[in-house]
């Protein structure tokens, strides 16, 4: 831990403040090694500079965009080396897209599936439910199920 004491500076309060972030989280990313530990004051008091408000900055936007915490650490390794972490950077971004793309498939099936589930419910003059269904016995003995609590058969035992 660095223990250089130091007068000046930002609180911890007052980092939190500056970068959105809470004094725990801050706590937090410096036990993890994303945040620097900051010089002391003689009372022990952490005081930050700039540098971790740009290190915090850095680290919200990379959440933004739905970047791991330890991506980010990767990333900010390179930073701290002084080489460019683009190309890095670039395949991260490029699997978060990949990611990205494929819960978009996943939710505009679940879409689907829940707009039939929803055409299929009876207007206002809904019977009451088949047991371990969800929809009217009616329904399901015409073989209208959606699957919704069961199999579909009509049986009246699905779901149990």
């Amino acid at each position: 831990m660095n223990m250089t004491q130091i007068r000046g500076g930002l609180s911890i309060t007052q980092l939190a403040a500056q970068t959105g972030f809470g004094p725990d989280t801050i706590r937090y990313y410096e036990r993890t090694g994303l945040l620097p530990a900051p010089a002391r004051t003689a009372g022990d008091h952490r005081r930050y500079d700039d540098r971790a408000i740009d290190r915090l900055r850095f680290i919200r936007g990379a959440k933004r965009l739905g970047l791991r915490l330890g991506d980010i650490a990767n990333l900010l390794t390179l930073r701290d080396t002084g080489t460019c972490p683009c190309e890095p950077a670039a395949g991260l971004l490029r699997r978060r897209l990949n990611d990205i793309d494929a819960e978009m498939t996943r939710l505009t099936e679940l879409r689907g599936q829940l707009t039939t589930m929803l055409t299929a419910i009876p207007g206002p003059a809904c019977p009451d439910p088949a047991p371990g269904t969800w929809l009217p016995a009616t329904a399901t003995a015409t073989g209208a199920a959606t699957g919704v609590g069961g199999t579909g058969t009509g049986t009246g035992t699905e779901g149990r």
